[in-house]
């Protein structure tokens, strides 16, 4: 009977360490946009404005040679707080590159702070979760 309790509150502790861990459980309100629609037109409008800056940042002379690799296209998923600053870097699917994904990691760093939310988006949400998926041709493009 004490081996059986000992094995539930392990299970418990363990659920509740894999929360604290997750920036989804958090108590912060957040907005996910995994795609490019959303009923609230100022979700998409901060999107776009965050994509548009990783594409002309000029960053992508950091992942060029890595890119010439075989690779698939990755899929990441970027938190950004109503300040700007980035919360997670999470990889839905990886390039299969360390060094690219390593990459994306530096670009999305190397270009904090993004811009504050706007009044109203943040009267709503703390968080904006953009999901895109990075293709590398001649520049960096987000799908």
């Amino acid at each position: 009977m004490g081996k059986q309790l000992d094995e539930e509150a392990a299970r418990r502790e363990a659920v509740q360490a894999a929360r604290d861990r997750s920036p989804s459980s958090s108590g912060l309100r957040r907005v996910r946009l995994f795609g490019r629609s959303d009923p609230n037109a100022e979700v998409i409008l901060y999107a776009e404005a965050w994509s548009r800056k990783i594409y002309f940042s000029m960053a992508f002379d950091i992942v060029r040679e890595p890119a010439k690799q075989p690779h698939t296209d990755p899929t990441v998923t970027v938190a950004i707080r109503s300040d700007g600053s980035v919360e997670s870097v999470t990889f839905v699917r990886s390039s299969g590159v360390a060094a690219i994904d390593d990459a994306i990691r530096r670009i999305i760093q190397n270009q904090t702070p993004y811009l504050p939310f706007q009044p109203g988006l943040a009267r709503d949400f703390d968080v904006i979760e953009i999901r895109r998926t990075w293709h590398f041709d001649t520049a960096i493009r987000l799908y």
